[in-house]
This record gives structure tokens, sequence and C-alpha cells, in this order.
């Protein structure tokens, strides 16, 4: 990938290349989220999860004993249920 560069304005605003929108899946009113690791800033479309990430939020006490591979789908289903369900 060739190297895309920005300018930030007076105001602190930077405009994020074509490529990078393109790449990234990013619109109006997208956010971003800006990060340091290991002395470098790592930016990133704010709301995408990584599998680990999921499987914690799911089963933040480690998966039940027993069980075999989970369905995922099935346990977003009701995980969801349960956090929103009308009480």
């Amino acid at each position: 990938m060739v190297t895309a560069n920005s300018r930030l304005t007076a105001q602190g605003q930077i405009s994020v290349p074509a490529e990078i929108r393109r790449k990234l899946g990013l619109g109006p009113g997208a956010v971003l989220e800006w990060r340091e690791v290991e002395g470098e800033v790592v930016v990133r479309r704010a709301g995408r999860y990584t599998s680990a990430d999921i499987r914690r939020a799911l089963f933040p006490k480690g998966l039940p004993a027993g069980r075999g591979p989970v369905d995922t789908k099935a346990a977003l289903r009701e995980h969801a249920r349960q956090r929103h369900a009308r009480r």
C-alpha cells in the first residue's frame, strides 16, 4: 500500500484519504478509534470487535464445563434477549 498523507488544520482536524475511507468502509459520521500501541498510533474504525472480545462478552467466566463447540449466533441471540428483555 502506498503511504497516505493528511494535513492537520488549525482546528485540529484531518482529512482521511479516499483509499483509507474505502478500505475501512467509512462514511459521514463514522467514528475512528485512536490508540497508542508500543510507541505508534493506530487508527481503526470504532465498533469493530475481535472474536476474542465477543467471546469475553458472552462468556465472562469462560466456557461452561462439558459443552462442545458453541453456536455463536444462538449465543448472541440469547445474550441480546437477556440484556434487552422488557422487565
